[in-house]
């Protein structure tokens, strides 16, 4: 039986403990409507991290050990399954965090797979990236543009498609100032979002490095987190009109509720108390998980046409738990990305 190259997962603690194995396991075949992909490039995503380190647990995740991780890939098909039309071998393709949907639920019917009830989840219920192959749902692998790097390409399908998401809810038009909390991974593509469509964007943050990182994109203005209260800053300031919470932080979600205006939004893709709310403010809080299979494809036009970009640094496969570690101490400007080859 064909092996393979893999960082697989087999009980879940922290990543101190050596949770992780780089080891040789059987290279899966594809079944019908399913393709083999060779992995190019796969990125290193937080809540990689997260699941690893056992903080999930309690939400069925991973929902079965032992797992490969990764869920932002890039690669070439390799093998077709039966049955398979759509792609063609030496086709380039991204997969991201959704596997698969069930495509008959209200979800599904209504161009809202990203909350299928029966999802499966690329490396968290199916086999991920950090490894030399993946297999992939034929309906749910995406053409890349060829004029993008395989590493500037891979976390598109996580940061990218997180970012694109949750500016399309915070409705970001010419006028508006929308902030930023957290500028990392999903957050300097936040950045750039929010630019392409006409809105300022004010990133907050306390690390040097990724304020340094949101001036260089061009955020209209920054603030730092560490030298006092960024929510009552902003307030003074005139307020936002939006705001977009990617810091795990109860104390950021607060913040982004005083800075934003009566009648505002705030949207929320991390996991945090909304704490009291002020009902007569009529502020609206989204959550935002993913999007849908048709905004994937309208970041990735995005992206082609140069519109949005990939910080990244790159490390082999051997070397995922480097990756890990250096996102955990807050080493990394913006993203990771695991190569083969």
């Amino acid at each position: 039986m064909p092996t393979m190259r893999a960082v697989v997962l087999e009980h879940t603690r922290p990543l101190e403990q050596n949770p992780l194995r780089v080891t040789d396991i059987p290279r899966p075949e594809p079944g019908p409507g399913e393709v083999l992909v060779r992995i190019a490039a796969c990125g290193v995503c937080r809540s990689n991290l997260h699941m690893i380190e056992g903080d999930w647990v309690h939400n069925n995740c991973p929902g079965t050990l032992p797992i490969v991780p990764g869920h932002e890939i890039v690669g070439r098909v390799e093998t077709l399954g039966p049955g398979v039309t759509e792609l063609a071998k030496g086709d380039r393709v991204g997969i991201m965090p959704m596997w698969s949907s069930c495509g008959v639920c209200r979800y599904c019917m209504t161009g809202r797979e990203q909350l299928c009830q029966t999802k499966q989840m690329t490396g968290e219920t199916r086999d991920g990236g950090y490894a030399e192959y993946v297999l992939a749902a034929v309906g749910h692998a995406y053409r890349v543009p060829e004029n993008l790097s395989d590493a500037e390409a891979a976390p598109l399908f996580c940061p990218g498609i997180t970012a694109y998401g949750s500016v399309k809810k915070a409705d970001a038009a010419p006028g508006k100032r929308i902030a930023l909390f957290g500028m990392g991974g999903v957050g300097h593509m936040v950045l750039q979002l929010i630019k392409h469509h006409g809105a300022d964007a004010v990133v907050v943050a306390r690390s040097a490095r990724h304020l340094d990182l949101a001036r260089r994109l061009g955020a209209a203005s920054t603030v730092d987190a560490s030298k006092g209260d960024p929510g009552e800053a902003l307030k003074k300031a005139g307020g936002v009109d939006a705001a977009i919470v990617f810091a795990p932080s109860n104390a950021a979600m607060s913040q982004a509720m005083t800075a934003t205006r009566p009648g505002g939004t705030i949207v929320v893709g991390a996991f945090v108390d909304v704490g009291p709310f002020f009902f007569p403010d009529e502020k609206r809080v989204i959550g935002s998980i993913l999007c849908s299979r048709q905004e994937v494809k309208e970041m990735l036009e995005l992206a082609g046409r140069g519109l949005l970009k990939t910080v990244c640094e790159t490390h082999p496969l051997e070397r995922a738990v480097e990756a890990l570690r250096r996102l955990k101490s807050g080493e990394l400007e913006a993203r990771a990305v695991l190569v083969n080859g």
